[in-house]
């Protein structure tokens, strides 16, 4: 099985109040078919892009530290779920439906497969 990204992506405005209790209950209610389906490796949210440190490569050996996110965007990432599907189909499904709960554009993207040893 692959393992997927599903990032939701929020304005950098976005006020966690205005999806208020319906949505909360449509991403828990997603969060247990995502679990009762087996697909569910890990779930987060995120804070808000202001709390972001960003960390960049100046020269070798040299990195510079700054506050807020890496880019300017009118979009940021807001939580994200790594799922295992049988397939790209598969994922965006769920995909589909975590756009639906949350409210919000989404993206997903398959991590690459790593060789066992």
């Amino acid at each position: 099985m692959t393992q997927y990204l599903v990032a939701i992506f929020l304005p950098d405005d976005f006020d966690p109040a205005v999806g208020g209790e319906a949505m909360d209950r449509d991403i828990d209610a997603l969060n247990d078919e995502m679990v009762a389906a087996g697909v569910r490796v890990f779930v987060g949210g995120l804070r808000p892009p202001k709390d972001a440190v960003s960390l960049r490569v100046k020269a070798p050996g040299e990195v510079l530290i700054t506050d807020g996110p890496y880019i300017e965007t009118k979009e940021q990432i807001g939580g994200f779920w790594v799922l295992e599907a049988a397939n790209l189909e598969e994922a965006l499904a769920w995909g589909r439906k975590a756009a639906i709960a949350c409210r919000a554009s989404v993206e997903v993207r398959p991590f690459h497969s790593m060789p066992t040893s």
